[in-house]
């Protein structure tokens, strides 16, 4: 009886697991797309440089009503709202490398390449191993918190005219590192149970795959930019 019980348990948990990992991916499919799409649109339009102030306002302010409706229809509406702000003011900084570097569109290409098989492969890994990767939460939430307030510093420091090309480089790729960690983290949850709500799963996924993506544009530009 006990066997049987645990039998259907571990059938329920999984039904969940599988429902919850097809949702997310399907989510982040959607959100990708339409993303590219709204950076493509500010590309085409030459959209100037959005103020880095205001697009981590608008960031957080998407964020946060997402979470608050992350239960409920309208979590999917800020889902897109969050990543379409995100796409439309990467076409600016498309538009700045592509039109700036003779080398411009191959660094993207190249950088997005690089994105897409760095998430491919680490989703593959932990869908195929089932590790467990939990104890990396602490461990990422601060490098991103002390990531992020560091580039914030440099962020205001380039604004008053001081330079620092070499920390800049460091902090992209220890983004870099961190996103890695991070999507092992997120789908490494989905799949042992640790996450069950996939709107979440969705905006954590996306994010890592976005900031992986401009890291590598600033890493990729340190060592293969040129001017025309």
């Amino acid at each position: 009886m006990n066997n049987s019980n645990t039998t259907v348990r571990e059938q329920a948990r999984t039904s969940i697991t599988n429902k919850v990992l097809k949702n997310t991916y399907i989510l982040l499919s959607a959100t990708l797309i339409f993303s590219a799409f709204a950076a493509f649109t500010s590309y085409m339009l030459n959209v100037a440089i959005v103020n880095p102030f205001i697009t981590l306002g608008l960031y957080f302010l998407t964020l946060y009503l997402t979470t608050k409706n992350k239960n409920n229809a309208s979590g999917i509406f800020w889902v897109f709202c969050l990543t379409g702000v995100l796409g439309f003011t990467l076409g600016p900084i498309l538009n700045l490398y592509i039109n700036n570097l003779s080398n411009g569109a191959e660094i993207v290409t190249t950088a997005l390449m690089l994105t897409g098989m760095i998430f491919l492969s680490l989703s593959a890994y932990v869908n195929y191993t089932k590790k467990d990767f939990s104890f990396m939460g602490g461990f990422l939430t601060s490098g991103i918190i002390i990531a992020f307030l560091a580039s914030i510093v440099l962020l205001i420091s380039s604004m008053m005219g001081y330079y620092f090309p070499i920390m800049m480089l460091g902090i992209s790729s220890l983004f870099a590192l961190l996103m890695c960690g991070l999507i092992l983290f997120q789908t490494s949850a989905i799949i042992n149970g640790g996450e069950t709500n996939y709107v979440m799963a969705t905006v954590t996924l996306y994010v890592s795959i976005y900031n992986l993506f401009t890291s590598l544009l600033h890493i990729l530009m340190s060592f293969m930019g040129g001017n025309d």
